[in-house]
C-alpha cells in the first residue's frame, strides 16, 4: 500500500506526453474550486429553521460566511505545513489525502447542519475541508512547472484556472441538488387570516393549542425566497430547506473524482527538459537560472513582498467573494426587482467564476510575454480604480435606478474577478522566476499563509462593515417612521428596537413598506465603505511590487547542491 502512493513509483516513462498532466490538475481544482461558490449556500444556511426565510434561533449571515474564512484560512496553513512534504512524498500522496478531506469536510458539516451545531460545520468544511483544500491546491503546481519550464506561467494557468472554474460548475450542481431536496414548512395563511403576536421579539402564533414561532412573508420578502411561494405565515421547524444532503451529495462526488485525478498524477525524470528546449546561460529580467532554499527564500525582502501582494488582493478579492450573491441583491434587488432577483444573483457568482477561471489562465499566459512584474501592475493599478468605481454606480442607481449602473457594476467587478484569478495563477510563476524551480512548491506552500490571513480580513471587513452600516441604516429609517405604524406592524414599540433587529423582525426590507413615501432604500449603499477600502488596499500592493528586484546572490544556493 506504502508503495502505491510512492514518489518513485509515479515516475514517468520516456516518451510521456507531458500534457495528459493537466486533467489531473484541472480534475483537482475544479472539486476544490467550489469553496468560491460558497455564497450560493447562505440563503439556505441562514434559513434551516425557518426554510423560507430566516427565524430568530437561525444562523446568521456573518457565522456562516466565516466557515468560507475557515476553509481558507485552513488552506494556507496545510498549503505551508505541507509543501515541503510534498517534494519529499510526490503529488499522489497528498493529491489522495486532499480527496479525503474535502469529500469528508462536507460529510462532517452535513451532520453538523443536520444536528444544528454550527461548529461541526466549522469543523467539517472550515477545518477538515480547508486542509483538503491546501493540499489540493498545491500538489500540481510544482508538478507543472517541472513538467513546463518553458511557459512557467502557461503551466500554473492550467492547474489554478480549475480552482477559479469550480464554482461555475458548483453553481450547476447546489442549486437543483438544494430545490430536489426542499421540502416547503407548513402554511399557516395570509397575514390577515393569522392572529400575529410578539414575545422577546419573536413572532408566534397560538397553533394546536401551544404558542409557536412563526416568520412571516411580506411582499418585500417573496423575492428573496430559496423557493417561490406565497405571502404569509410559515411555522418555524417544519419543511426542510434541503442544504444537509446537498453536503452529503457533493461529498461524495467531489471525493471520486479527486481520488481519479490524484492517481493520473506523474513526475519527470530528475534532469528531464522538453525536447528543444535549452536552458538560459544567464539571467533574464526578473527571471533567474539559481535555486533558493525553501527556509532560505523567507530570509528574503522578496519573499515577504510578495507575501503582502498576494495578501492584500485577495483581501480585496476574496470578502467580495463570500457575499457576492447577497450583495449583487443589495444593490441592485430593489432598485431593479423584475431583472435583479435570486436567479440573476446566481448566475452573477456562475460569471464571476467563469471570469476568474478565464482570468487564469489569460493573465499568467500574458505574463509569459510582458513579464510578471508587469502584469501586478496591472492588477493592482485598474483593480483599485474599478473598486472606487463601485460606490459610484451602487449611488446612482438608489437615485435613479437604470440597467446602466448595473451594466456598469457587472462590467467593473468581472475585470476585477479576471485579475483577482490571475494574481494567484501567475504568483508561482512569479515565485519560480525569482527562488527558482528547484523548491518552488514549498516556497509557494508557505506564501499561502497570505492567502489565510487574507481569508480573516476580508469577510471581516466586508461583513463587519455591512453589518455597521445595516444597523444605521435601520436606525435612520426608523427615525422617519410613525410611532404607531411600527408598533401596529411589528407588535412591540420603537423602545425594543434592538431586540426586534437582534430576532430579524425588522429589516430594512420591511421597514421600506411602511416608511414615508419617497424614501430611499439605504440598502444599496451599505458596501460603499468597504469598496473604498478594498482599492487603498491595491495601492498599497502597488508599492510593494513597485520595490521587487532580483534575490541577491548570497541567497543562491550552489550549483551541486
Amino acid at each position: 500500500m506504502k508503495e502505491l502512493f510512492s514518489k518513485q513509483r509515479i515516475v514517468a516513462k520516456d516518451g510521456f506526453n507531458r500534457w495528459l498532466i493537466a486533467p489531473a490538475a484541472l480534475g483537482i481544482h475544479l472539486c476544490i474550486g467550489s469553496v468560491y461558490a460558497w455564497s450560493l449556500f447562505n440563503p439556505a444556511l441562514v434559513a434551516r429553521l425557518g426554510v423560507v426565510t430566516s427565524a430568530a434561533d437561525d444562523w446568521t449571515l456573518k457565522s456562516v460566511v466565516w466557515i468560507f474564512t475557515v476553509a481558507i484560512v485552513f488552506l494556507g496553513l496545510s498549503a505551508a505545513f505541507a509543501g515541503k512534504w510534498l517534494e519529499k512524498v510526490g503529488p499522489r500522496l497528498v493529491g489522495s489525502i486532499a480527496a479525503v478531506c474535502w469529500g469528508g469536510g462536507f460529510i462532517v458539516g452535513g451532520m453538523g447542519i443536520v444536528s444544528g451545531e454550527l461548529w461541526m460545520l466549522y469543523l467539517g468544511y472550515g477545518v477538515l475541508g480547508g486542509c483538503g483544500l491546501g493540499l489540493g491546491y498545491i500538489s500540481p503546481v510544482s508538478t507543472l512547472i517541472r513538467w513546463f519550464p518553458d511557459r512557467r506561467g502557461m503551466a500554473t494557468g492550467i492547474a489554478i484556472m480549475g480552482f477559479g472554474g469550480g464554482a461555475m460548475i458548483a453553481k450547476f450542481m447546489i442549486g437543483p441538488i438544494i430545490r430536489a431536496y426542499y421540502n416547503a414548512p407548513d402554511y399557516l395563511g395570509t397575514i390577515d387570516s393569522v392572529n400575529l403576536m410578539t414575545e422577546a421579539g419573536r413572532r408566534v402564533v397560538e397553533h394546536a393549542g401551544q404558542l409557536k414561532e412563526v416568520v412571516v412573508i411580506g411582499a418585500n420578502d417573496v423575492a428573496d425566497m430559496f423557493v417561490p411561494g406565497p405571502e404569509g405565515v410559515y411555522l418555524v421547524g417544519t419543511g426542510d430547506i434541503g442544504v444537509a444532503q446537498t453536503f452529503f451529495t457533493l461529498g461524495a462526488v467531489y471525493f471520486v473524482i479527486m481520488l481519479i485525478a490524484a492517481f493520473s498524477y506523474r513526475v519527470p525524470k530528475e534532469g528531464w527538459l522538453p525536447e528543444g528546449y535549452v536552458v538560459p546561460d544567464e539571467t533574464k529580467g526578473m527571471i533567474t537560472e539559481h535555486d533558493v532554499h525553501i527556509d532560505e527564500a523567507l530570509k528574503t525582502p522578496q519573499f515577504w513582498q510578495l507575501w503582502i501582494m498576494l495578501c492584500l488582493n485577495v483581501t480585496a478579492g476574496i470578502g467580495v467573494i463570500a457575499v457576492a450573491k447577497t450583495m449583487m441583491k443589495d444593490i441592485f434587488g430593489g432598485a431593479l426587482p423584475d431583472i435583479v432577483n435570486l436567479e440573476f444573483a446566481a448566475s452573477y457568482v456562475l460569471m464571476i467564476s467563469a471570469f476568474n477561471m478565464v482570468g487564469r489562465f489569460f493573465w499568467a499566459s500574458t505574463s509569459d510575454y510582458i513579464g510578471r512584474k508587469n502584469t501586478y501592475f496591472i492588477f493592482f493599478g485598474l483593480g483599485a480604480l474599478l473598486y472606487a468605481s463601485i460606490p459610484f454606480a451602487a449611488q446612482a442607481v438608489s437615485v435613479a435606478p437604470s440597467i446602466t449602473w448595473l451594466v456598469m457594476f457587472y462590467a467593473a467587478t468581472m475585470l476585477i474577478f479576471t485579475m483577482y484569478g490571475g494574481a494567484f495563477a501567475t504568483i508561482p510563476a512569479y515565485l519560480a522566476d525569482i527562488f527558482g524551480t528547484k523548491y518552488v512548491g514549498g516556497i509557494h506552500g508557505r506564501l499561502l499563509t497570505a492567502w489565510s490571513t487574507a481569508g480573516v480580513l476580508g469577510p471581516l471587513a466586508i461583513t463587519s462593515l455591512r453589518e455597521s452600516a445595516t444597523v444605521n441604516a435601520i436606525k435612520d429609517l426608523v427615525a422617519h417612521i410613525d410611532p404607531l405604524v411600527f408598533k401596529s406592524t411589528f407588535g412591540a414599540g420603537v423602545e425594543q428596537l434592538n431586540t426586534l433587529m437582534e430576532t430579524k423582525t425588522v429589516t430594512i426590507a420591511k421597514l421600506m413598506e411602511i416608511s414615508p413615501t419617497g424614501t430611499l432604500d439605504p440598502t444599496p449603499s451599505l458596501y460603499n465603505q468597504t469598496m473604498y477600502l478594498m482599492a487603498a488596499l491595491l495601492v498599497i500592493a502597488f508599492i510593494a511590487n513597485f520595490f521587487m528586484r532580483p534575490v541577491h546572490p548570497s541567497h543562491h544556493m550552489a550549483k551541486d547542491a
